[in-house]
């Protein structure tokens, strides 16, 4: 199995854990990767049921295995993290107690070579988080106009130099198409000026990133994803999200900070009944890993954690 250390173990675990005490319980895990987090949740909270999903039927086989010891607590699904009202009803469940986000890619797919989510040594241009969707990496790099490469590159992955990379792109794959990560991290590295090269950690993190996000879609699924998970809570239930770049944690902090807001001018006096948040937030702005988690687990060190809890029922919130 590829290492995994979950991130901010603790703190989710102590997040999610006060209304998983009831016999009958359930926390949706909506991205359950290697199963870090749920083992340490199942073991933390003996009454509850997990509801693990991810798109990567490799990561569910792996988390099938680490999570053999809890077998009758656990439920796992071959969903995207957006589907959660779909996958909640065809188990049965109206309402869950919480629903936890750990965004971005796993451990498993940034040590699989094969998997072509890293820049850092040659491999083929895939990076689909779930292998059965049809477009890859490659098809993006090698089928794009310079106008839409250059716009993935500067919306998701905030490259300065988005259009020279783009451009480069374009020219070089008339010669040849694309196929692996090395080529491309090369022509990268050359279409950014020298200067811009000895700042910023790796020069092609920024495009790989990009692509990334567009090949799966994750950005379009987590602005659905979100209004669906806070949806789903019952009153108590939490929602708790771990991001890992700019975009993502944005997005978490719009969509949590619109739910937790009344929806009354804010120069009241006092907010009437029926008109407060039906959410509160549970962390002040975001939070993140220790110095000593960073050292131990750098990929940590990105890490924003967001959570909100709620207080009103739910109404027909989110489609």
């Amino acid at each position: 199995m590829a290492s995994h250390i979950p991130v901010l173990l603790d703190r989710v675990v102590a997040l999610v854990a006060p209304p998983l005490q009831e016999e009958g319980s359930v926390l949706f895990d909506a991205t359950l990767g290697l199963g870090g987090h749920a083992e340490a949740v199942l073991t933390r909270c003996p009454r509850a049921h997990v509801i693990g999903v991810d798109r990567d039927t490799d990561a569910l086989e792996q988390s099938r295995e680490r999570l053999r010891p809890f077998a009758g607590r656990v439920t796992l699904v071959h969903a995207v993290y957006d589907e959660i009202p779909t996958v909640l009803a065809d188990l049965g469940h109206h309402l869950v107690d919480g629903v936890l986000f750990d965004l971005g890619v796993s451990s498993m797919q940034l040590d699989v070579r094969e998997r072509g989510f890293a820049y850092a040594e040659d491999a083929p241009l895939d990076m689909r988080m779930d292998a059965s969707r049809q477009v890859t990496a490659a098809d993006v790099v090698n089928t794009y106009s310079a106008a839409d490469l250059a716009r993935v590159l500067r919306s998701y992955g905030e490259e300065r130099f988005a259009r020279r990379i783009a451009e480069s792109i374009v020219r070089e794959r008339e010669r040849e198409p694309f196929r692996t990560s090395a080529r491309l991290v090369e022509l990268i590295r050359d279409a950014i000026p020298a200067p811009a090269r000895r700042t910023g950690g790796h020069p092609a993190k920024r495009t790989f990133q990009a692509l990334r996000i567009e090949v799966n879609e994750e950005l379009t699924v987590l602005h659905r994803a979100l209004p669906r998970a806070m949806a789903a809570i019952g009153v108590g239930g939490r929602v708790v999200v771990m991001s890992y770049h700019s975009l993502e944690d944005r997005l978490v902090k719009q969509a949590f900070t619109a739910a937790t807001r009344s929806d009354l001018p804010p120069d009241l006096p006092f907010v009437p009944a029926g008109h407060e948040p039906r959410l509160r937030l549970l962390t002040r702005g975001a939070e993140v890993a220790s110095e000593q988690e960073i050292e131990a687990n750098p990929r940590a060190a990105s890490v924003r954690l967001r959570a909100v809890e709620r207080i009103r029922p739910p109404t027909q919130e989110a489609a």
